[in-house]
């Protein structure tokens, strides 16, 4: 053991005399000094953040001396040739839109709708027009009216051309009082005399469209006079002398005026029958029927879509209400297709605040037996009452429905019993005309 230990000694002693050398070597040689070369502390490692930081720094540094890609001829041409067919897209869809709303024909059907629009009948030539043109082309019919009755014209002008019911009674009002005061004083000058730069004329009757073609065809006419004081002359509208018997047809005038309404188109209704059919409750309806815009339908998808949560929450009565009050606003015209008890299927289009009642004349001037009292049941096994007085949004028929009808019991019983059962429900021309539901 005390060798072995005496061993481990000299070994250590060996190891730290230092680098050898031979003993042929020149003495005179010094030794290289040795180096001490002291011990390198150990660094410590970086924090997570910081090891964050310098990686965004360093790349920032290569994102800077990184060369910018310029886009290649090809890619623009590509990025062009996009755009253009999105472009071109977008107007073939416009056009065929066009087209489906530009058919005059009541009826005809686009292939994706229903109904190939809202249509309506002018009154005064009984043309067929398009929801979009029927205001245009009623002021149209009225101007060309003025050369076969100028007054009549005119008074139509009055109450159509013009919104604002409140002016226009205005209007009406002081025009009826130079009528009285003309009546009343014939002989007096001065009540045969507008003055066309006075106050009142000017705020309340000039700027109603129609009243100076009234004025015009009552008899006045336009007049340059001098006025009191002044240099220059103005103008006047300015009314001959009347007898007895043009006083009296002044006055029916009036009266005229007084009662006159606005010249509306008539909306059609476009009826419509078809064979019996399983897609009779499959509606589709062109944009003429809402009261929105592209952005406002696109909201009401998005609307949709929340109906789950909406109905999941706890609501009263009023938040209900208001509800389905917002909901009938957004339709304008309403789709109603009627089942007879033979299978076949009449449709027709409404104003959405149509009152039922008009749906039961709409349904027995469309029937053979128009005399035959009959019933018309809404979805939900809900009864229509003729006499109701309520509009078809109210009753949850708008924008479209599928009605049932079914004959009075008792009388259908009667006859029956009395042998006079008819063939058919609907009339010869409806029937001729029958199509087929897709």
């Amino acid at each position: 053991m005390k060798k072995f230990f005496e061993d481990i000694k000299k070994d250590i002693k060996f190891k730290s005399a230092g680098p050898g050398k031979k003993l042929t070597d020149d003495g005179s040689t010094k030794a290289p000094a040795v180096q001490t070369v002291n011990q390198a502390k150990p660094r410590s490692v970086p924090s997570e953040s910081t090891q964050r930081a310098g990686a965004a720094a360093l790349a920032r540094i290569e994102q800077q001396h990184k060369p910018r890609l310029q886009p290649s001829q090809d890619a623009i041409r590509n990025q062009v040739k996009r755009e253009l067919e999105a472009e071109a897209a977008a107007i073939a869809v416009e056009h065929k839109s066009a087209d489906v709303e530009g058919s005059h024909i009541p009826g005809k059907e686009a292939a994706c709708f229903s109904v190939s629009g809202v249509y309506f009948i002018c009154p005064l030539t009984g043309e067929t027009l398009k929801k979009s043109e029927r205001e245009t082309r009623v002021k149209e019919a009225i101007l060309l009216r003025f050369s076969e009755n100028p007054l009549e014209a005119s008074v139509m002008m009055i109450h159509t051309f013009n919104k604002d019911r409140e002016k226009v009674k205005a209007a009406i009002d002081i025009i009826s009082k130079y009528i009285d005061n003309i009546c009343k004083n014939p002989t007096e000058e001065k009540y045969r005399k507008i003055k066309v730069s006075n106050k009142v004329f000017q705020e309340k009757v000039s700027v109603i469209e129609g009243t100076r073609e009234f004025l015009q065809a009552l008899g006045f006419e336009s007049t340059m006079l001098p006025v009191e004081g002044q240099e220059a002359t103005e103008e006047f509208l300015v009314l001959a002398e009347q007898d007895a018997a043009a006083l009296e047809q002044m006055k029916e005038k009036k009266e005229q005026l007084q009662n006159g309404e606005p010249v509306r188109a008539k909306l059609n209704r476009q009826p419509q029958s078809f064979r019996p059919s399983p897609h009779a409750t499959r509606f589709e309806l062109p944009p003429d029927f809402y009261n929105l815009t592209a952005e406002e339908l696109k909201r009401e998808q998005q609307l949709k879509s929340d109906l789950v949560d909406r109905n999941a929450m706890l609501r009263t009565k009023a938040m209900r209400e208001k509800d389905e009050q917002r909901e009938r606003k957004k339709y304008n015209y309403a789709l109603l297709r009627v089942r007879l008890p033979d299978g076949h299927i009449l449709q027709g289009t409404f104003l959405a605040r149509d009152k039922v009642a008009v749906l039961y004349q709409f349904v027995r001037d469309s029937l053979e037996n128009g005399w035959q009292p009959f019933e018309l049941m809404a979805p939900g096994s809900r009864k229509l009452k003729e006499d109701e007085e309520l509009a078809l949004n109210e009753c949850n028929l708008v924008p479209a429905a599928l009605l049932t009808f079914s004959w009075d019991a008792a009388v259908q019983a009667d006859i029956v019993a009395a042998g006079g059962q008819s063939s058919s429900v609907l009339k010869p021309e409806l029937l001729k005309n029958l199509q087929t539901l897709s």
